[in-house]
């Protein structure tokens, strides 16, 4: 397997970002173009990002890992940080998380037999 991004089915990183573009334009023409506050970096959100960070490696000792862990633990980082740099860097950790989710749930479906009648 190659580390096109691809995540083992030909064409899936491209599919799941036109899908992430389709859906952002749907949110544009829906909402317009939105100035909001971030909202992040309140007190508590660093102890909830360790405990997320503490329940994703207790799962991944455990042997009982799962994308929700992963992503959970992401998002908390995000909520957690108040520096725009570094919320920055966390946001694209959190797209990519659930860009690669998007992929083993297409992977799965590509490599389960269609039982339809």
């Amino acid at each position: 397997m190659t580390n096109d991004g691809d995540a083992g089915v030909p064409g899936s990183l491209a599919r799941v970002l036109a899908d992430v573009t389709a859906e952002r334009a749907a949110q544009d023409a829906m909402w317009g173009m939105q100035v909001l506050p971030d909202g992040t970096g309140s007190a508590g959100t660093v102890t909830e990002s360790d405990r997320a960070r503490l329940e994703t490696e207790t799962a991944a000792r455990d042997g009982a890992l799962t994308w929700r862990h992963i992503l959970a633990e992401e998002v908390m980082e995000a909520f957690a940080e108040s520096d725009p740099d570094r919320l920055r860097a966390e946001l694209i950790q959190v797209a990519a998380v659930a860009v690669k989710w998007t992929q083993s749930l297409d992977r799965r479906r590509s490599s389960t037999p269609d039982r339809r009648p």
